[in-house]
């Protein structure tokens, strides 16, 4: 993938505004281009292509269910990754059901957002992972890309666990690992997340859904 081209539908310009600052600090990222409705939205990919769309759900005008379908419809190459703030299982359904090719919270950390967007423009699905996880075995055939895919599994139970509050030691009886080890895991996790600390990681992790 050469450059990743991304077009931003929110009625509010704050959360726009974010999020195509946080896009375009990206160098996999090539451009991102705003709209405020879903009419919007398809007279912009008329005109200049995308490769992700991120679709607000609620909106004036047709709303981001009905533009979702039109866009995979007329552009059955764009990935529309759905951006909402409702956990509403309903609303995952008729999201995926209208083609969206993944469903983000708008609170995700900005960590989990520029993962659903690599993962949605590299041809995988992206759940978050509050919704995502109640809905794991009704779509048990896709291929739904956890919250922090650059972990391993083990990493992502640490983390988890992490995130619930244990130490070193809890954590390591509770895999059945030394504390040594999980030393090790921990120093693993920050360096790939980029994490200066415990509590920075805790925090990002329950951001993701983790340690419930």
């Amino acid at each position: 993938m050469t450059g990743t081209r991304v077009l931003v539908v929110d009625d509010h310009p704050t959360f726009r505004r974010g999020v195509r600052a946080l896009l375009e600090r990206l160098d996999d990222v090539v451009k991102v281009e705003e709209a405020e409705t879903g009419e919007q939205a398809l007279e912009a990919l008329a005109s200049a292509p995308a490769d992700v769309v991120m679709m607000d759900l609620l909106m004036p005008g047709i709303g981001g269910l009905a533009a979702t379908q039109q866009i995979v419809d007329r552009h059955p190459g764009v990935a529309v990754l759905v951006t909402t703030m409702s956990e509403s299982e309903d609303a995952v359904y008729r999201a995926l059901h209208a083609g969206a090719r993944g469903y983000l919270l708008k609170d995700a950390a900005p960590d989990t957002m520029v993962a659903a967007v690599r993962a949605v423009a590299g041809g995988q699905m992206f759940l978050d992972a509050k919704p995502g996880d109640r809905l794991s075995a009704y779509f048990g055939g896709i291929d739904v890309l956890p919250a922090f895919p650059e972990l391993t599994e083990r990493e992502r139970e640490v983390l988890d666990l992490l995130a619930a509050g244990l130490d070193n030691a809890a954590i390591g009886g509770r895999l059945s690992l030394s504390p040594k080890t999980i030393r090790n895991y921990v120093s693993v996790i920050f360096a790939k997340l980029g994490l200066s600390g415990r509590s920075e990681a805790i925090i990002m992790a329950r951001d993701a859904g983790l340690g419930s």
